[in-house]
């Protein structure tokens, strides 16, 4: 039997199992993978040195294969993000960039509708494949200074008009690009002394959308960003083009990994598996920290399989999460489970969670006792 099957049905048959679900696997191994939600499906956009990418239909429980990358592109800790299309709901961009440090990076656009529905298009030749990132004016666009190593960063789109990309990457830089004027807006450095590099990096208003931002007028973007013993409220003021840093407590037991899958729910950021940094171990634990509390809570239950560099996603009903790909210390995996939204962000801790947090505590009063 494969190994990676094997892992599949082990999945299966624990007791874990009534938390997570196994879904159909991966066609192939990957980690390092970038996903993306667009209505009934999950888009798979290329792994480590593979260029593969597919579309994972929720209810039908399928995948299918949509293109690959260009041979001339090797995936390396690369980014995706999804650019939604408000005059045409049927369609989506996809960016992609990055992945490869210091040498020659890539900067694609796929105009994506979906593989599963016959809808007419214009031109399918323009639809479902990786083409250069191109201006108004037909100009191939590359994103990243000769310098910016992007191998391991991390992007995220916000701004008032959802046209903001800002993009954290090694060894402690941050840069925000207008992808309305194709420009850089700002570089500048983060305030830490670890570098980073495959790190979690999330917006805490990226479910707001850019009718309510205008509406509001917020020019104001709030980001999120864990690595190691770093942890950084990061704030940009459009109207000034400002950056504004305030550190955030990390749980101890995070404080040497990198790699984990992560994902922002409501009030939670919450961090499944990871690495500290050695690439031959991998960690099962599943740490989720409230944005409200400015709280770590170690959830009860581990993920089936310990792995890194997994791809994490939400269905569009937000009823379930998805954990797809990963590595195990070992190798790429096949793996695609869910669980509950409800599981993990249900407000009321476990004994076990009690006991941690006494714990702390108490160690803190023992410290506050000794200084004194």
């Amino acid at each position: 039997m494969d190994l990676n099957n094997a892992k599949m049905e082990e999945v299966a048959n624990t007791d874990i199992a009534s938390t997570f679900e196994a879904l159909a696997p991966l066609p192939i191994p990957l980690y390092l993978n970038q996903c993306v939600t667009y209505k009934q499906e999950i888009l798979v956009c290329g792994g480590n040195s593979e260029g593969g990418c597919y579309s994972y239909h929720l209810l039908k429980n399928q995948y299918k294969y949509i293109c690959s990358y260009p041979s001339n592109v090797e995936l390396r800790g690369h980014c995706v993000v999804k650019c939604v299309n408000n005059n045409n709901p049927d369609e989506i961009t996809l960016l992609s960039f990055g992945g490869q440090g210091k040498h020659k990076k890539h900067t694609l656009m796929m105009k994506y509708v979906s593989i599963w529905d016959n809808l007419e298009v214009e031109d399918k030749r323009n639809f479902n494949r990786w083409v250069p990132f191109i201006d108004s004016r037909n100009k191939q666009i590359l994103i990243g200074r000769d310098d910016d190593n992007y191998i391991g960063a991390r992007a995220v789109i916000s701004g008032s008009r959802n046209h903001l990309l800002f993009i954290t990457y090694y060894p402690n830089n941050i840069s925000v690009y207008d992808l309305s004027t194709f420009q850089f807006v700002k570089h500048s450095t983060l305030p830490n002394r670890m570098f980073i590099g495959y790190h979690c990096f999330v917006s805490k208003t990226e479910n707001v959308s850019s009718a309510m931002k205008r509406y509001a007028n917020n020019t104001q973007n709030e980001l999120i960003l864990f690595c190691k013993s770093t942890g950084l409220s990061i704030e940009y003021d459009e109207d000034k083009q400002k950056l504004y840093f305030n550190k955030l407590r990390i749980c101890t037991a995070l404080r040497q990994f990198i790699s984990y899958g992560f994902i922002r729910i409501n009030d939670f950021i919450v961090l499944f598996g990871g690495n500290d940094n050695s690439n031959t171990t991998a960690s099962g634990e599943i740490y989720k920290y409230s944005l409200t509390e400015n709280k770590w809570i170690k959830f009860e239950q581990n993920l089936p399989i310990p792995l890194t560099d997994c791809a994490v996603a939400v269905s569009e009903n937000s009823a379930y999460l998805h954990i797809i790909g990963g590595f195990d210390g070992k190798e790429a995996l096949l793996s695609h489970v869910k669980i509950k939204m409800e599981t993990l962000i249900q407000q009321e801790e476990t004994e076990t969670e009690k006991r941690g947090l006494q714990k702390k505590k108490k160690k803190k009063k023992l410290r506050t006792l000794k200084k004194n």
